[in-house]
């Protein structure tokens, strides 16, 4: 009879900290350089200025949601051109898709913002805890004495500080840094801004010192999609088991067994971030990241072994390799059918932007036919249209604009409170202003039932133009 007293085996484990090991290597070196300058564009860009003239915002790269504007630069992007926005999520969608098909996921072991920030954090609590070896014992240490209290609570306090600045940088892309900084020094910053710092700490301080690679395995899909854009020419980390098995540790080797380089020293495995052994194949954990190379390369140099038995590699130079012949090279496996196609699609939509942006008009105009009524019958018998025209002056210095329309030569145009067609404008001001269109009576588009109108609107000072389609309504007799 079974014992019903027996608990039932748990579906889960709870989760094993990883504490990877230091590593040094060129691979190690360009993260290194990575981390410095994704985190210094970051933390730096909302304080460069950029002077684009009196009473606009001096700051370089600037989100202005009150008055619904993004400045890059010399770039200035309005509401009604968000499709720049879209398609620079495009080609970032499209970059990713590239690099992917090429290089594996080198976005998610390089510059991720999870990735960057959680390097950061173990750098940290290395320098306060100590290496691998110190911080498992620490982590395995039962009783929590005063020095156990002391590293956590240091090492916390400058994850804290870490995580402060990172939501403090975000917020500056929303507002002018300087003020901003002294509002919320000074406890004058809007609530919102309060709250986004708090929200953004938080999630930084857990996401990068606790979460880890459990965002990477569970809440990022990205691991999951990667293999519709791999194949087997990706040039991704490898362990070539042809040359490495049977593996031995290096006391169990003798003259009389067989023996591959690999010397199961588990350096590959004790430096990776993930927790993961590479001589298992590939994994959906593996960020690429290459410090597992780093490792082994320092390995294989110390017992007198070729480099390379943990390498980039691509799986179809396997049996090439198997044979000793050379793999095929690094162009053979970048320049092929996919790759191609996504670099053509991501030049197309670039070479487009910046088409668009160099030809885009200064001069914004909406057009919204007032219809209620649809027409008017003066008392001379004229037809008369209304219509609300919203211009705006998308230069840095007062415009003046001139009005007019074309479809038929005997209608009319009248500005409403004015006998002039122009109308001044401030530098990036807008108006809404009502427009009367007039036919006599008697005339062709006064008895039509409709007449397809344009309406124009021209910078007097250098000529440029730009036009809003819309109908004239008459009695339709």
């Amino acid at each position: 009879m079974s014992d019903t007293s027996e608990q039932p085996q748990s579906l889960y484990a709870a989760r094993e900290p990883i504490f990877p090991k230091r590593v040094s290597g060129p691979f190690r070196n360009l993260k290194w350089i990575i981390m410095a300058v994704t985190l210094g564009i970051y933390y730096i860009t909302p304080w460069i200025r950029w002077d684009r003239g009196p009473d606009l915002p001096n700051q370089a790269v600037l989100l202005d949601m009150a008055n619904r504007r993004f400045y890059f630069f010399w770039i200035e992007i309005w509401p009604h051109e968000f499709y720049f926005v879209a398609g620079l999520l495009i080609m970032a969608g499209l970059g990713l898709f590239l690099f992917t098909s090429a290089f594996g996921r080198v976005w998610c072991g390089y510059a991720c913002p999870q990735t960057v920030w959680t390097d950061l954090f173990i750098l940290v609590e290395r320098w306060i805890e100590g290496d691998r070896n110190a911080r498992l014992r620490l982590h395995r240490q039962k009783s929590m004495d005063f020095r156990k209290f002391r590293l956590m609570t240091s090492k916390w306090i400058v994850w804290l500080l870490i995580a402060l600045a990172t939501g403090g940088a975000w917020v500056f892309y929303f507002a002018d840094a300087p003020t901003l900084l002294r509002d919320l020094v000074t406890l004058n910053a809007h609530p919102i801004a309060y709250t986004t710092v708090a929200i953004l700490t938080a999630t930084t301080f857990f996401f990068g010192g606790f979460a880890r690679e459990q965002i990477c395995i569970y809440a990022c899909p990205w691991p999951r999609i990667q293999a519709a854009m791999m194949d087997e020419d990706t040039i991704t980390v490898g362990y070539r088991a042809w040359r490495g098995e049977p593996r031995k540790h290096s006391k169990e080797i003798t003259e009389d067994t067989p023996q591959g380089d690999c010397i199961d020293c588990m350096a590959c495995v004790n430096v990776c971030p993930m927790g993961i052994d590479i001589r298992d194949g590939q994994q959906m954990e593996c960020i690429t990241c290459a410090l597992c190379i780093d490792a082994c390369d320092d390995i294989m140099a110390k017992i007198g072994k070729p480099r390379g038995l943990v390498d980039y590699m691509a799986l179809s130079d396997e049996p090439r390799e198997r044979s000793g012949e050379k793999p095929r090279s690094i162009w053979k496996h970048i320049l092929r059918p996919r790759t191609i196609l996504y670099t053509t699609l991501w030049s197309l939509v670039g070479i487009g932007l910046v088409f668009a942006l160099f030809v885009r008009s200064h001069i914004d105009m909406s057009v919204a036919p007032v219809r209620n009524p649809v027409f008017v019958t003066l008392s001379d018998g004229s037809i008369r249209n209304t219509y609300d025209v919203r211009l705006r002056n998308m230069t840095n210095q007062p415009t003046t604009f001139r009005l007019f329309a074309t479809g038929h030569p005997q209608l009319r145009l009248q500005l409403e409170g004015t006998p002039y067609e122009t109308v001044d404008l401030d530098a990036q001001g807008a108006e809404l202003q009502r427009v009367y269109v007039i036919a006599p009576p008697g005339s062709d588009p006064a008895n039509a039932e409709r007449t397809e109108l344009r309406f124009w609107v021209e910078d007097l000072s250098n000529g440029e133009r730009n036009y809003a389609d819309t109908t004239y309504f008459g009695k339709g007799n």
